[in-house]
């Protein structure tokens, strides 16, 4: 095995390594993609992303929120540009790698964020269609913009790809989203195993319970009946019964996760699914 750490010149040959040398803005002058950008995991990881150099397409449907995040990047010297796109479909996952190919030339990083439960009860309260929207918000978006921006990181030999998952495939009430998240999960590890000696890295962060604060655009605008209060509570309770940290983790913490994993320090991680949970998993 070598030795693969940095060393302070004139220490090649003292038999230890030297100081390692890291990057002050790990990400400066990188291409980052973040799908679901304007609340929650994707406002942080944008910001944070932003925060260490890199120049982001923010994808999210929620227009107006979603250009003030990218005012508040440019307004710390950042860039970002906002896109309004349908990324349930693979037309408009094809549509956010050709804006951010026109508009960069290139995609070194891509978050898939967008996601997250409408519903919340036993499975077999769920009606067929509502087990399709579940799949259709919470699976194909990552799935049709892995399928869109895989082939421009294979031709340049290079790129990070971040999915977001979740520790809801090991939860209640929610069967439909665990499904989703599971798929999520193993795509990852596929992916990365096909895509193992190109240059290409794929990993999953999936977080715990989080507080995301209230959210611009509600998932589920109905008010909910008292069947529904009591399952979204039984959801909380068992979620902090099984965090050993006893506590709701913040967007932030889940944006750390994210950036480390898109990073070049996380270079020999491919095929990982992270979960970033306080000691919960899926």
């Amino acid at each position: 095995m070598s030795d693969s750490a940095t060393t302070t010149p004139g220490t090649e040959n003292a038999g230890q390594p030297g100081w390692p040398t890291l990057p002050a803005r790990r990400h400066d002058g990188q291409v980052a993609i973040v799908t679901g950008s304007a609340q929650g995991i994707g406002r942080a990881t944008a910001l944070r992303l932003a925060a260490e150099g890199a120049r982001l397409v923010l994808a999210d449907r929620a227009a107006e929120p979603n250009e003030a995040l990218c005012r508040l990047i440019a307004s710390h010297g950042g860039e970002a540009r906002a896109l309004d796109v349908d990324l349930q479909s693979h037309a408009g996952a094809s549509a956010l790698v050709e804006h951010t190919l026109a508009t960069y030339g290139r995609i070194d990083i891509s978050v898939h964020n967008v996601g997250g439960t409408i519903w919340a009860k036993p499975f077999w309260e769920y009606t067929p269609e509502q087990i399709e929207r579940e799949i259709d918000r919470s699976l194909r978006p990552t799935l049709w913009c892995c399928h869109a921006v895989i082939p421009v990181m294979r031709a340049q030999a290079r790129g990070a790809i971040v999915n977001v998952g979740s520790i809801a495939t090991r939860g209640i009430h929610r069967v439909p989203y665990a499904a989703a998240k599971g798929g999520v999960h193993a795509m990852t590890v596929a992916m990365a195993m096909e895509l193992g000696d190109c240059g290409v890295r794929v990993n999953c962060v999936s977080p715990g319970a989080i507080d995301n604060g209230r959210r611009i655009v509600p998932r589920n605008p109905q008010p909910l009946s008292d069947d529904e209060a009591q399952w979204m509570q039984a959801i909380y309770t068992q979620s902090l019964r099984d965090t050993p940290m006893n506590r709701l983790g913040s967007p932030e913490e889940i944006a750390a996760a994210i950036s480390f994993m898109a990073s070049t320090e996380a270079s020999y991680l491919t095929g990982q699914v992270l979960f970033v949970g306080g000691g919960a998993i899926g």
